[in-house]
């Protein structure tokens, strides 16, 4: 629960705002002057203040100044038997959420902190919100490798073209996609994903073009598809080599017409949409095996992009670690950390078969299961096994039994370890992975998106 500190010098308001409040589930601090609330606030951590405007030993005012200086972002509600407009006008002006005159009331305190409570809570999720967006739309790393790259993407995006982004998994193929669209004059339409090695193949047509109700068993009404969804912005067709063949001709004809028909629909519905693909596979290949259509490869394939992996790129490793550590320690409300240069060191030295997505793992391991601020080489070796000659397609099982934590927590643990080796042991090939874990191809992705392990 949150825990308000109230400074007043008023030993009744003290005790009745006190007891007010715990009947209501809150924790609370008091403080009888400003020297002593400063000194409260410095060692213990507190949600919200109530601060009375008239103190023995400093004015309120310059009490909230230090607070606003000491503690930004921190709620104070300020309390005045003596109020005047233009000391209310300067309260909030200098930071003060609220303005309450006494006698006070204990409905109007009440309400009062709630409502500022939920507006903290609201503006830190937003706050965290845009962060994560800029995170999850970064592209790290100084290499001659990357610097390629974003030349490559930044030539592209504006354009209008079809663009086939290939490489390895893990690689960052969708956060490819994600910049061009960002960089295109589509940014203020939708970015569309559909990863067709996730959808069951009696089910992709009307993932992509939709479906009118009563159109198949289980078509309760009806529904746009991401083709629709995504007008008049992106669509990134992910593990485009594993769409089934019969989809493959249904797609290419959308891509030259422009126009498509719902499931159970003869109505024709324009859209305007830049549709880009990622795989991981070698198509040309496929062609010549008859997987996949030759005509569709061309269309989709108007400018290539090959996305390098991580071993081609080992100078930003260091960079890497360090934008993933903070941004999992943030995400898993542990303190901040970083990696000492033997740590650095040991992680340089491994391949990362499992590329970028093998190395964001690792660091939220890291993140997770190291005690002290300061990451150390035995840590990586203790909690990652890295740079000890074995990389993740080659480790064995290792215990997950922590003392005191619920079998529950353990067994997810454990499952989520599996489920990412079997995935580096089979390069992130879903249905091979699948077929090594005795899983049906969907059934893992449940799995994995109920495990936090993000695909693509």
């Amino acid at each position: 629960m949150s825990t308000i500190l109230i400074i007043d010098d008023e030993q009744n308001i003290l005790v009745t705002l006190s007891r007010a409040l715990s009947l209501e589930g809150y924790d609370t601090e008091v403080a009888g002057s400003a020297r002593i609330g400063l000194e409260k606030l410095s060692s213990n951590y507190v949600d919200l203040v109530l601060l009375d405007v008239k103190l023995p030993d400093m004015d309120g005012l310059s009490v909230l100044e230090k607070i606003m200086a000491s503690k930004p972002g921190l709620p104070v509600i300020m309390m005045s038997g003596h109020a005047t407009v233009e000391i209310a006008v300067r309260a909030v002006t200098i930071g003060a959420m609220d303005f309450l005159e006494k006698p006070l009331s204990s409905e109007k305190v009440l309400v009062s902190i709630a409502n500022t409570l939920k507006l903290r809570k609201l503006v830190a999720e937003n706050q965290d919100l845009r962060e994560l967006a800029g995170l999850n739309t970064t592209m790290v790393g100084s290499s001659k490798a990357m610097e390629k790259l974003r030349e490559e993407i930044r030539l592209v995006a504006p354009s209008q073209g079809r663009v086939l982004i290939t490489g390895e998994n893990g690689t960052g193929k969708e956060l490819v996609a994600r910049a061009i669209h960002e960089g295109s004059d589509r940014r203020q339409g939708p970015f569309v994903k559909l990863n067709c090695a996730a959808v069951p193949r009696d089910l992709i047509e009307s993932e992509l073009f939709g479906h009118e109700k009563g159109s198949f068993t289980g078509a309760n009404q009806m529904r746009r598809g991401k083709f629709e969804s995504a007008h008049g912005g992106t669509l990134l067709l992910d593990e485009i080599g594993d769409m089934p063949m019969a989809m493959q001709a249904k797609l290419l004809r959308v891509l030259q017409e422009g126009e498509l028909e719902r499931v159970g629909s003869s109505d024709t519905i324009k859209v305007d949409v830049r549709v880009l693909a990622a795989t991981n596979q070698d198509l040309p290949a496929f062609i010549e095996k008859g997987l996949f259509r030759q005509d569709l490869y061309y269309r989709l394939n108007v400018i290539p992009i090959q996305v390098p992996a991580l071993r081609q790129r080992k100078t930003d490793i260091p960079e890497l670690a360090e934008y993933f550590l903070h941004r999992a320690c943030k995400e898993n409300n542990r303190h901040a950390k970083t990696l000492a240069q033997d740590a650095i060191d040991a992680l340089t030295k491994h391949d990362f078969p499992g590329n970028v997505r093998e190395l964001k793992n690792s660091m939220e391991r890291l993140a997770i299961l190291t005690q002290e601020d300061v990451i150390h080489s035995e840590d990586v070796h203790r909690i990652l096994n890295l740079g000890q000659g074995t990389n993740a397609s080659t480790r064995k099982g290792e215990s997950f039994y922590e003392p005191n934590k619920p079998l529950k927590e353990m067994m997810a643990q454990a499952e989520r370890s599996l489920i990412l080796r079997a995935l580096a042991d089979c390069d992130w090939h879903m249905t091979n992975a699948a077929k090594h874990l005795g899983l049906e191809r969907s059934h893992l992705y449940k799995k994995m998106k109920a495990l936090g392990i993000k695909a693509g």
